[in-house]
């Protein structure tokens, strides 16, 4: 299968969190989208990489995308290793995507930044001819990086007003996560996770107003914007 659109993070639900909408609203346009998991999130204090494969599967559903698959990284040990760098590069030949969502290249879990830096020279190393893997080589020709998590002002801001609906059925379709049948009121143990969803949803709001809309993602690209016609830029100034 050859998609227009791949985003690749460390766990099942991370994309959903961070670019699911952009997915979906590239899915409903006519475009190829697909998800790479990393890892299949077994260090996860909530749920098993079974029950998590079944909610990935779910929400790939929800944002309509075309393929959805696992590398099998360790969790917890997303390293940009040579081995898991080649067996990614052999996907992107597989893939051959045009466009790659990555997270973004600072964060708190480990695993998302090694997942950043091994997102980009797997792409790399896929374009490299000489490259003793299967296939005809085949390198992205834009690399996105998602920036819900980051405190860095975006490039440019994705209106999800219209998917923002799918994009939350898409995160809830993990109920271990998100809204887990039993759930110890009394503990005085402490889950990030259990606030996420909510967190997510309030940057979907506060990235939509930053463009004029009700909700938006971030990304951020290194190479600069090319803009033929000022005329016709969006987002009012004054």
């Amino acid at each position: 299968m050859k998609l227009d659109l791949l985003a690749i993070a460390a766990h099942p639900d991370d994309v959903e969190l961070t670019c699911g909408g952009t997915l979906l609203k590239m899915a409903r346009i006519g475009y190829k989208t697909g998800i790479l998991d990393l890892t299949r999130g077994e260090m996860g204090t909530r749920g098993t990489p079974e029950t998590r494969a079944k909610e990935a599967a779910a929400a790939a559903r929800f944002l309509r995308v075309s393929w959805r698959n696992t590398l099998a990284v360790p969790d917890s040990d997303v390293q940009p290793t040579r081995p898991h760098k080649l067996r990614l590069a052999q996907v992107i030949r597989e893939l051959r995507p045009h466009t790659v969502i990555l997270p973004y290249w600072e964060a708190r879990h480990p695993d998302h930044y090694h997942a950043s830096t091994l997102g980009y020279e797997g792409c790399f190393l896929a374009g490299l001819k000489q490259l003793a893997i299967h296939g005809e080589a085949h390198r992205p020709f834009k690399i996105l990086y998602s920036t819900s998590y980051a405190t860095v002002r975006p490039t440019f801001i994705v209106d999800i007003s219209a998917e923002f609906q799918a994009r939350r059925k898409a995160i809830l379709a993990y109920g271990s996560q998100f809204r887990p049948k039993t759930r110890q009121k009394k503990s005085k143990v402490f889950l990030a996770i259990d606030r996420l969803e909510d967190e997510m949803n309030q940057l979907a709001r506060h990235y939509g107003q930053m463009i004029g809309v009700k909700y938006g993602e971030p990304f951020l690209q290194k190479e600069l914007l090319a803009v033929d016609n000022v005329m016709n830029l969006p987002v009012r100034s004054i």
